[in-house]
């Protein structure tokens, strides 16, 4: 899929309650798994250890850290999106987020991006993106959130 080429607050103000496309899928995997369970301190079994998951957990696998999949989201913005002329961009907030449904390892997620808003905030773009991340072969999302982002254009 080719990215969206946006060059100012004007082209995201046109965008506005489109889909801004859907991402190429990728595969969450057991090291990338550890690896965040490395950074973050986090090395529940549930994430980190296949064997007992395989005998213990409810999904017979391991299943990746939701913080995880939520990582992936910048990632996930620019296989979409190509945004030009930009000093700065500041993850701003996340809003609603609810996870709906645990990512097992190897499996593989895409997200699903709608632009809900953008305001001219003096000189600073803030844009409301709906997000939805979408597990391969299954109905229910892993998440969906509203992202918040603020560019400084040049």
């Amino acid at each position: 899929m080719e990215r969206r080429i946006v060059n100012g607050y004007e082209d995201f103000e046109a965008l506005t309650g489109q889909l801004l496309g859907i991402s190429d899928y990728i595969t969450i995997t057991q090291e990338q798994i550890n690896s965040f369970a490395e950074a973050t301190l986090d090395h529940q079994w549930i994430h980190t250890d296949p064997e007992r998951a395989a005998l213990e957990s409810p999904f017979k696998a391991t299943i990746a850290h939701g913080y995880l999949t939520m990582s992936l989201l910048t990632y996930l913005w620019f296989n979409l999106m190509d945004v030009r002329n930009v000093k700065m961009i500041v993850n701003y907030g996340i809003e609603n987020l609810k996870f709906n449904q645990p990512v097992v390892v190897n499996s593989q997620v895409r997200a699903r991006m709608m632009l809900e808003s953008a305001v001219n905030l003096r000189g600073i773009t803030k844009i409301k993106v709906n997000v939805v991340l979408e597990i391969e072969g299954n109905k229910k999302p892993a998440y969906e959130c509203t992202v918040v982002f603020l560019y400084h254009f040049n």
